[in-house]
């Protein structure tokens, strides 16, 4: 295991993805750093089948940084938790590479099932604050999920999800990596879609209703 790899990895994801940071060795404060850190240690453990050291560090590494992530979850390169407090990572979970995620995100199962009960995350995916994606399923590459919302079914790739349930609200087949902007704000609003699609058809009816009424 190439602890010093990771090191330098996580060191350059940090300067990338945070404006706020000023020198190199504030990346030494970041929740972040360690959690990911702290992480690659635990998995490595619980791949050897020492589950208590395992579950021990992840556990001490959540008291210190707010961040839980199982032992048994894989985690590809450049993963950055910006901020972090009250991010949870389960079990079975795959996060693809260069994947930004927000504080109170959670990736988690729907309850007591066995096998792969957590999600899979695709490269290049960015899932917003408060987010949470529930279940066995994949998130497509260079998606994005919108703050607050519930994810409970399969994301195509190239996509943008909002809302309670999730709702994919824009699709493209053009290649966007969210990482590049990390814009959690400007994403399509479902409701206020829909109400200009029933407002238009009520434009319709009221001009087919007068004409009617006319003759």
């Amino acid at each position: 295991m190439n602890i010093m790899k990771y090191i330098k990895e996580e060191i350059q994801v940090i300067k990338e993805r945070d404006p706020a940071i000023k020198k190199s060795s504030e990346v030494f404060l970041y929740p972040s750093f360690w959690a990911v850190i702290n992480h690659r240690v635990a998995h490595w453990m619980y791949k050897k089948g020492w589950y208590f050291w395992a579950r021990h560090i992840s556990q001490r590494s959540r008291k210190k940084t707010g961040i839980e992530i199982h032992p048994g979850a894989t985690i590809g390169k450049g993963l950055f938790i910006d901020h972090g407090m009250g991010v949870v990572i389960g079990e079975t979970c795959e996060i693809g590479d260069n994947v930004t995620i927000y504080q109170g995100v959670t990736l988690g199962g729907t309850g007591k099932e066995h096998g792969k009960r957590h999600p899979t995350i695709g490269d290049d995916v960015m899932i917003s604050t408060g987010a949470k994606v529930l279940g066995s399923f994949k998130v497509g590459d260079n998606s994005r999920i919108g703050a607050g919302s519930v994810v409970l079914g399969e994301v195509p790739p190239n996509s943008t999800v909002v809302g309670i349930p999730g709702k994919v609200v824009k699709r493209g087949e053009k290649k966007v990596k969210p990482k590049d902007t990390l814009d959690q704000v400007h994403l399509p609003d479902p409701v206020k879609m829909e109400m200009c699609r029933l407002l238009l058809r009520i434009e319709i009816l009221e001009d087919r209703l007068k004409r009617v009424e006319k003759k």
